[in-house]
């Protein structure tokens, strides 16, 4: 960038006004009566958000490519068209019950970047782009973050068009329905470095009282299906000593995947989430109890050693109590961790403007955990009200809003040039 315009840039600022009254607009198509918002990938409503976030782009006189999962890419060009560009971005399907900021901040916050170097005649050696992916929730179509996963080659576009909703309908029908197959195939796209803004989804920088979280990587995800099987007896009839009670069992390993958690600090997590006991019975004691596991770590390395510690407390328990007892690992995702020259630039940016912020892992998988593999990765993240999110009353203020978007400018413009 040209030394007589570093001044202005160390003082330029974003729009926080527009950013804000964008979000509320797109936040109007799916609206729901608690203040949420609803959109489900490939629906007609996403495909009005599309078309509203297009027109914004256009506006801005960015250039648009879509790819064959549906993907948006919209471009500011650049001095050196050869470079590639430095791109953000995240994306504006929701949950069934979601909100107004997870996803659409990233996307618009993007916008608001573009709206601001044009504002102010601002050229970049790089091009600038914001994009948006394809179904990332997973909430109609499985797998998650869908778009880029298949842009970063996780699974096969192929894979991506047979995936099915609850009516039986295809992602390919319903991307052709909306009209958003586009001729670029996936992964055809260069990325110089990729910025994500975020809301944070937990209540860490919220605790903390800071205004950004400098995301360092994403939790490893593993997901186990335990079984442990005993006997159904009658209630009444049966001694405490002679009852082989799958649920009290069963009871006992649950509080080992809390436990587990807690002895692979600072970032292990433990949860159990879905549970089944059958017969389900008021007065019979339960033969068989099926529950999930869900364990996660900063790197690959901890999460191989939750996966022990959960094995072989297990193995206990069953050895102890005579009982079956079955862990199956049914997902795993590698830890992410991010660039530190992205990790680097997302804390200047936030030093030099002033905001209090603090090192902090992803708990929850974003697009930038498939794009960290195809190109240099940060993410940026701001508070949200009690750390609520997937929620219709999912909140962020203004100001937080605002912080977030002019540490993502001034971060992508320290790698744009």
């Amino acid at each position: 960038m040209d030394t007589a315009v570093q001044p202005r840039i160390a003082n330029l600022r974003v729009n926080g006004a527009r950013l804000w009254a964008s979000l509320m607009e797109l936040a109007q198509i799916g609206a729901t009566p608690k203040g949420g918002v609803c959109r489900l990938a490939l629906t007609e409503l996403d495909k009005q958000a599309r078309d509203l976030v297009i027109g914004w782009a256009r506006d801005a006189g960015l250039q648009v490519t879509i790819d064959q999962i549906g993907n948006v890419f919209m471009r500011r060009a650049g001095r050196n068209p050869a470079l590639p560009p430095i791109m953000t971005g995240s994306h504006i399907d929701t949950q069934p019950t979601g909100g107004k900021f997870d996803g659409n901040y990233g996307v618009l916050a993007g916008l608001e970047v573009v709206r601001t170097l044009n504002d102010h005649g601002i050229e970049t050696e790089a091009p600038i782009e914001v994009a948006f992916w394809t179904n990332e929730e997973g909430s109609r179509f499985v797998p998650v973050m869908m778009g880029s996963g298949v842009f970063a080659g996780a699974f096969t576009l192929e894979h991506a068009y047979a995936a099915t909703d609850t009516e039986g309908k295809t992602v390919r029908a319903e991307l052709e329905r909306i009209g958003y197959i586009g001729p670029q195939r996936p992964g055809d796209h260069p990325v110089g470095a990729y910025f994500e803004a975020h809301i944070e989804q937990g209540p860490v920088l919220e605790d903390h009282g800071k205004t950004i979280g400098v995301v360092t990587g994403v939790l490893g995800i593993r997901w186990y299906d335990c079984t442990v099987t005993g006997m159904e007896a009658h209630a009444g009839p049966t001694p405490m000593a002679l009852r082989r009670d799958a649920l009290q069992v069963a009871t006992r390993l649950m509080q080992e995947v809390v436990a587990c958690a807690h002895r692979h600090p600072p970032h292990g997590r433990g949860t159990v989430g879905m549970v089944q006991v059958h017969p389900n019975s008021r007065n019979v004691i339960p033969g068989q109890v099926k529950f999930s596991i869900d364990l996660r770590n900063a790197s690959d390395a901890e999460c191989e050693r939750m996966d022990a510690d959960i094995r072989t407390a297990a193995a206990r328990l069953a050895a102890e109590t005579g009982l079956d007892i079955n862990v199956t690992l049914v997902s795993s995702y590698p830890a992410q961790p991010f660039h530190p020259e992205c990790t680097a630039a997302v804390a200047r940016a936030a030093q030099q403007l002033g905001y209090a912020h603090m090192p902090v892992v992803s708990g929850a998988g974003h697009d930038a955990v498939y794009l960290a593999r195809l190109a240099p990765t940060g993410m940026i993240f701001i508070p949200c009200k009690d750390g609520i999110s997937h929620n219709e009353i999912e909140s962020a203020t203004p100001e937080h809003v605002t912080a977030g978007c002019n540490v993502l400018l001034h971060a992508m413009l320290a790698r744009a040039g």
